[in-house]
């Protein structure tokens, strides 16, 4: 099940909120069909797509 919550900018996180954080940081990634573990070259592909759009943003607030 995935829980999804909006957060309010600036709005502090409450302690239920830092808990579950926690506790999901504890728990073990799992793979599986519908989302498998990324070969080294998928992994550098999705870098360098991730540089190209940082590169992007940093170009539009410049300018």
């Amino acid at each position: 099940m995935t829980k999804t919550v909006t957060l309010e900018e600036l709005k502090p996180l409450t302690d239920e909120q830092r808990e579950e954080i926690r506790a999901a940081a504890k728990k073990p990634i799992v793979f599986d069909d519908d989302c498998p573990e990324l070969s080294p070259a998928m992994i550098k592909a999705f870098q360098c797509s991730v540089a190209q759009r940082n590169r992007r943003i940093a170009t539009k607030q410049a300018g």
